[in-house]
């Protein structure tokens, strides 16, 4: 009985098929957007607040930040990269944002307001402010073989490498590299530093 009711309307199962398959393509690039979305934001777009005045000019107090979560695995991260870090791997802080001064294997010194690496001075690209403080840093500083010293840009209001508190920056405790900055939207735009 099934077979001669099929035979009876043929256009009828063309139209159910025609339809299941444009259905079943419609749900799958759903699928794939939203897959897309999900890995994009997990590497990419992991929203971080600025805190305090330390990284002034480039960040400002209260500036929402996305962090590269992947860069990383890629790549090892370089001298004057933004990175955000948890302090001594403490995951009950919040995340620090500072810029890697001082990379593994390196010796650091502050010594009268200069930053020297293994024995030369560091000439930056970018704006900073005088280093009153030393800190930890008046002594050289001996970084391992995953160690990174890393500094605020405003430098005189900066809780960073040059406190024991904060320390030498461990690799685990990198979460990623800040690359965009989201909010407030008229300072919507990528990190130039």
């Amino acid at each position: 009985m099934g077979k001669k009711n099929r035979g009876k309307h043929p256009g009828k199962w063309r139209t159910t098929w025609t339809k299941l398959r444009h259905i079943s393509a419609w749900v799958f690039q759903i699928t794939v957007v939203c897959l897309f979305a999900f890995v994009f934001v997990w590497y990419f777009g992991q929203r971080i607040s600025n805190v305090g005045d330390s990284m002034e000019p480039v960040l400002k107090n209260g500036n929402v930040v996305l962090v590269n979560r992947i860069v990383y695995d890629a790549k090892n991260p370089k001298r004057g990269d933004l990175i955000a870090f948890k302090p001594n791997g403490n995951e009950n802080s919040h995340y620090y944002i500072k810029r890697i001064i001082g990379l593994p294997g390196e010796t650091v010194l502050i010594q009268d307001g200069k930053i020297l690496i293994n024995g030369t001075e560091l000439a930056e690209a970018y704006e900073t402010t005088e280093i009153q403080e030393a800190g930890i840093a008046q002594e050289e500083i001996h970084l391992g073989i995953d160690e990174y010293f890393v500094l605020g840009d405003n430098r005189m209001s900066s809780e960073d490498s040059r406190n024991a508190n904060i320390g030498i920056v461990k690799r685990s405790y990198i979460e990623g590299r800040i690359w965009f900055i989201v909010s407030p939207i008229r300072e919507l735009g990528f990190i130039r530093s």
